[in-house]
């Protein structure tokens, strides 16, 4: 009964993710280009040259952010470049791809240290909401955003711990996982022996499961801002000419 259950997770749920996934972001995409537009520019700084250089530092480097809360500054800056890494680690999973061999390493750059950085900045956010000023403006949503999040990564994180810290060792190889998401890929889903008959499958449907929860809740949450923090500087700058009325 638990292998159907953890077989449910890794397969037809991971279609449903997508599913909700893009579906859910092309709708709040469509939503915002078809809101009014605004009669008032939102540019705020005038004069200045390179709007786009101006905007992509404002996104990138978040520089207002470090003037005023340089302790969220410093765990945003590095949860970011953990998570930039974590997905090129993912994308090695499907196959090797030479681009990311720039510096020469296995899968998953950095032994066991992105899920650690991850998780400790994952701790840092979550506390911070129960303190002023984010203890103000946090929603329900707010904490089961950064909770989920936090599941993701320690059942992860978990795997690539078990591999330097366990006796026993983590016993999947980077095979299995490849098998895996080549047979979700070509539509001919199947999981694999190497995963199906590990002691550790549980946490791989876990960590499968706690990521389809997060794609499906994603587009209908806060962070579906990211998607349009660059075009909003650009307005800010003066480097895009009007704006939507929508949030």
């Amino acid at each position: 009964m638990l292998d159907g259950i953890y077989s449910a997770m890794m397969v037809p749920m991971v279609y449903g993710a997508i599913a909700v996934f893009v579906i859910g972001v092309t709708a709040q995409c469509v939503r915002v280009l078809r809101a009014p537009r605004q009669i008032a520019t939102l540019q705020v700084f005038t004069g200045k040259r390179a709007p786009w250089l101006h905007a992509l530092v404002d996104t990138f480097l978040m520089p207002t952010v470090r003037t005023i809360r340089p302790a969220m500054w410093l765990f945003s800056m590095l949860f970011h470049g953990a998570l930039v890494l974590l997905v090129i680690g993912h994308l090695e999973l499907i196959g090797e791809i030479r681009a990311f061999q720039v510096i020469p390493h296995q899968v998953f750059l950095g032994g066991g240290l992105l899920g650690l950085v991850l998780t400790l900045s994952l701790f840092f956010f979550l506390f911070s909401r129960f303190k002023t000023p984010y203890r103000e403006i946090s929603v329900p949503e707010d904490y089961f955003l950064l909770l989920l999040l936090l599941l993701t990564v320690l059942s992860g994180s978990h795997m690539d711990w078990a591999k330097y810290l366990s006796p026993a060792g983590f016993d999947i190889p980077v095979t299995g996982y490849r098998e895996y998401l080549s047979s979700l890929l070509s539509l001919h889903p199947a999981v694999p022996a190497a995963i199906a008959g590990s002691p550790h499958y549980v946490l791989v449907a876990l960590h499968i499961f706690f990521a389809n929860l997060f794609l499906m809740f994603l587009p209908f949450s806060k962070i579906m801002h990211t998607f349009f923090v660059l075009p909003l500087n650009l307005v800010r700058r003066g480097g895009l000419r009007g704006a939507s009325t929508a949030p």
